[in-house]
């Protein structure tokens, strides 16, 4: 099994001005990834705007992704929903081979009860060709995972690992003491990732790694070997950028961010849209200190 401890990156998906999938700017991504140092790859999750995604792009996506990066890094594929019995038929009607892992959002709007919750991943669970990675994040779901419901659906053999996105460092710390061993606990939160670390944790699934992947991986590499101080550095470095990705949701942000390093277009599909003139501009000055101080 793959190992996903450290730093894996939320990738986003890059689109042309007609909207379509550009797919020249999804291999340089993959690339400034890569070589940018991080520790594996999470394709079409909520930051790769899967839900705006056909069956067909989907497939497309992952497939230039896992040609690109041709076994260097595990890479994990993003497939949740609310529809249980649609999920379970959709590991069929997918190639997906080069995925170590399946990352599954706990199911949102039909805020379903603590009990329907571990139904629901016992069932995604049993069938899933692919190890699982839960994920918690109550602020698009309106349903929080309880403590007690991690620690249950931890214990099944092909749960490996939960995204934990709650906020509540209090409910993650209680994970990590009662955790399996084997169970990895993971940041769902940029902003969070060193009081994580410090409960315990074993990394994060990062946003604003697209953009800055050696920096933001730093901050996991040196929280493992116990150098808070430099980890605290490049928190302090990302921190005033990381606030403002999310000031007019994700992701706009760091898609925004992206453009101007030369990564790709900004541009993002309906009912989602571009971020202000306002904001751009702030994110411009981040960009530029940021730059400044790595190069010193």
């Amino acid at each position: 099994m793959k190992d996903f401890r450290g730093t894996g990156v939320a990738m986003v998906t890059p689109f042309k001005s007609d909207k379509s999938v550009d797919f020249n700017a999804l291999e340089k991504l993959t690339n400034h990834l890569i070589d940018g140092g991080v520790d594996y790859l999470v394709v079409q999750g909520t930051t790769g705007e899967s839900a705006t995604l056909t069956k067909d792009e989907k497939q497309e996506v992952l497939s230039c992704i896992v040609s690109e990066n041709n076994d260097r890094l595990p890479l994990v594929w993003g497939h949740g929903g609310n529809n249980t019995q649609a999920l379970i038929e959709g590991f069929s009607q997918f190639d997906l081979n080069g995925v170590d892992a399946v990352l599954a959002a706990s199911p949102y709007y039909n805020k379903p009860t603590q009990p329907g919750i571990v139904a629901h991943y016992k069932a995604y669970a049993d069938a899933s060709p692919l190890p699982v990675i839960l994920y918690n994040v109550p602020g698009r779901t309106a349903s929080n995972m309880a403590t007690a419901t991690t620690l249950e659906l931890a214990e099944h053999q092909n749960i490996i690992a939960i995204k934990e996105a709650s906020g509540d460092l209090s409910q993650v710390g209680t994970i990590i003491k009662n955790r399996p061993s084997k169970f990895l606990v993971l940041s769902g939160d940029d902003p969070l990732i060193i009081p994580h670390m410090a409960l315990g944790g074993d990394g994060i699934i990062s946003v604003v790694a697209n953009a800055f992947p050696r920096q933001f991986s730093e901050i996991s590499r040196q929280c493992f070997i116990g150098d808070y101080n430099t980890a605290r550095q490049f928190h302090y470095l990302l921190i005033d950028l990381i606030h403002l990705l999310f000031a007019e949701g994700n992701p706009g942000g760091v898609k925004a961010v992206c453009h101007m390093l030369g990564l790709m277009d900004n541009e993002v599909r309906l009912p989602l849209a571009p971020v202000s003139s306002e904001l751009m501009k702030k994110l411009e000055v981040q960009i530029e200190r940021i730059g400044a101080i790595a190069s010193v």
